[in-house]
Parts: structure tokens; C-alpha cells; sequence
């Protein structure tokens, strides 16, 4: 039976990287050279039975499928500048060394796919929730964490962090913008922060260069409740409105920014 063939993924049989381990016959290890159709008949049946009653087998088999299609294309690739087609040097079953090599870089570009599809899971995750930041706080009776609600937005977050800063109010809109930016190898970071604005109107923040370029940093949707209103009746329209993008002009390349509602009226303008 052909052995030493297994995904190298250290499971049961495994004789790969451990002194002393089960020698090259170990069953669980035939799992690779059965997902590259090389066992003859006799072989093959017989791993079926141990296969039935084995689950690491059954998520390792899962793991390599496709390897034997694999091996197909390659063999069909045309020879180059008298070099013989890899078909030709590829005999009807893989060497060994050459098998190990195949179910091993499947195995570990499998595995690497599972964790990205993970991570982007937990991003997408991340984004869906939303809302305020969470933050880990320690209670007092046996350390151990909860989950504390922080009223800290990612925008607001980078707006209290941001150095720079520089503001103004419109005279006849009452409106007020402070302009918080951070220089970026890209361009540059900017933050709003937004307040005394009524709705319900659809505005962008347009940075506008000293060369007389203007690009869109970001835009959003006012509700009819406002955004940063002193006397407002609820928190959440006292609160002002931080929204941020970035542009791709430099810091010292930006002449002044401008708050815009969809409809060309020009709520304040903020000079660099």
C-alpha cells in the first residue's frame, strides 16, 4: 500500500516530522495517494473500508479533492523549445517525492483560503454591526471582561486624535465645520465636524485645490432633526455630525474645503 502520502496536516497516522512516529505503512497516510487515483484496485477498496469508518480520513479526502483533475492539466500542457510536454515526464503514477510535494501546497492553500475567508467574514461582520465602537471593560468582582458600549464613532474616534484642525461659521447659513486632516502617503485624511444644520438635505464635503481642482471627500444624508442644534430636544440632534474620507490632494496642496448640499447651495466654507 502506498504510504507516506498524507496532507501534512499532523493528524492521526501522521509519520511526517516525528521522530519515531508510525512507519511509511500507516494507513491514515494512504488518503493522499487516494485522492490522486495511484492505488490499484486492491488498495483502493481496501482504504474505502478504513475511510467509512474514519472521519479524519473523510475531512482530509475533502480537503485534497481535485488533485488527480490537477494533475490532468498538467499533462496537457504543450512542450516548449524542444523541452518535452510535462505529460511525457509525468509517469502514470507520481513519483513519491513529487505526490508529498502536490497534496502538501494543497493542503496548505486550502488552509490558507479557510483562514482569509474567515477574517473577511469577521470584517464583513464587523461593518454589518456598525453603530458605536465596543470596548472590553474589566469588572470589579473577578476580573473578568464585558462588553461596554463607548459613544465613540470611528469618524469622531480620528477626529479627537487629528492634530490639525481649523473651523469656521457661515454668516448667513449659521452653520458651523471644523476640519480636522491628516497627511497620507495617498493624499490626505479629513474629518467633519458638523454642527447647526437642518434637514432634511443630501450634502457633500468637497476639497478644493489651489490649482482649482475639486474632489468629493465624502457625502451624507441630514434628517429633518439637524445635526449639532444647541437648543434641540433630543440628544441625538444636539449631538453634531462627524463624517470623514480622504482626497488625493496633499495637505498643503488643498486651498479651502466646502460643505455642499445636492442642489449647488454652499452651506460653509472652510479655508486651509
Amino acid at each position: 500500500m502506498y504510504g507516506g502520502y498524507g496532507s501534512g496536516t499532523g493528524g492521526p497516522g501522521s509519520a511526517r516530522g516525528t521522530a519515531g512516529a508510525q512507519g511509511p505503512g500507516d494507513v491514515h497516510e494512504t488518503v493522499g495517494a487516494y485522492a490522486l487515483g495511484i492505488l490499484d484496485d486492491a488498495e483502493a477498496t481496501a482504504f474505502e473500508a478504513h475511510l467509512a469508518t474514519c472521519d479524519w480520513c473523510a475531512q482530509q479526502l475533502d480537503d485534497l479533492a481535485g488533485m488527480e483533475p490537477m494533475l490532468a492539466a498538467l499533462a496537457d500542457l504543450p512542450s516548449s523549445q524542444g523541452t518535452p510536454a510535462i505529460g511525457e515526464s509525468l509517469s502514470a503514477r507520481p513519483s513519491p517525492r513529487l505526490a508529498e510535494r502536490l497534496v502538501d501546497e494543497v493542503s496548505e492553500r486550502r488552509a490558507l483560503k479557510r483562514r482569509r475567508s474567515f477574517f473577511m467574514l469577521a470584517a464583513a461582520a464587523a461593518m454589518i454591526i456598525g453603530g458605536p465602537l465596543v470596548v472590553m471593560a474589566v469588572n470589579g468582582d473577578g476580573g473578568g471582561k464585558e462588553p461596554v458600549a463607548s459613544a465613540t464613532s470611528p469618524a469622531k474616534d480620528a477626529f479627537m486624535h487629528m492634530s490639525k484642525k481649523i473651523s469656521a461659521t457661515d454668516s448667513s447659513t449659521k452653520v458651523n465645520a471644523v476640519i480636522a486632516m491628516d497627511s497620507k502617503d495617498w493624499g490626505t485624511h479629513s474629518v467633519l465636524q458638523l454642527k447647526n444644520v437642518k434637514g432634511p438635505l443630501k450634502c457633500s464635503l468637497i476639497a478644493v485645490g489651489k490649482n482649482g481642482e475639486r474632489e468629493t471627500v465624502t457625502s451624507w444624508a441630514v434628517p429633518k432633526w439637524g445635526y449639532g442644534i444647541k437648543d434641540a430636544k433630543t440628544e441625538q440632534a444636539k449631538n453634531p455630525l462627524y463624517v470623514h474620507g480622504g482626497a488625493a490632494f496633499k495637505p498643503n496642496e488643498i486651498d479651502h474645503f466646502e460643505v455642499m448640499t445636492f442642489d449647488g447651495k454652499r452651506l460653509v466654507e472652510v479655508n486651509v
